[in-house]
């Protein structure tokens, strides 16, 4: 027989917005397209932070499409001293 009362409930987690996955947005379990678990979306998170990171492969792929990946030197933004 189960016994029901409150006693038997040591823990109930209170689970809030800010307990939740900064990319999917899951709690309890993260989407099947997270970066936290899919090692393709992970890669992808890392050729955009990084170009170095692109394999050969994918490289001769989108330079087929004429695609150039490259770092992008962040823009400067002028100022006048006046």
């Amino acid at each position: 027989m189960v016994n029901s009362s409150s006693s038997t409930w040591h823990h109930i987690k209170q689970y809030t917005a800010e307990a939740a996955c900064d990319h999917c947005g899951k709690i309890l379990q993260h989407e099947g397209w997270c970066i936290t678990l899919n090692p393709f979306v992970q890669y992808a998170y890392e050729i955009i932070l990084d170009p170095h990171k692109l394999t050969i492969g994918d490289a001769i792929i989108l330079h087929s499409l004429g695609v150039t990946w490259a770092p992008v030197a962040p823009r400067v933004r002028k100022t006048s001293l006046i």
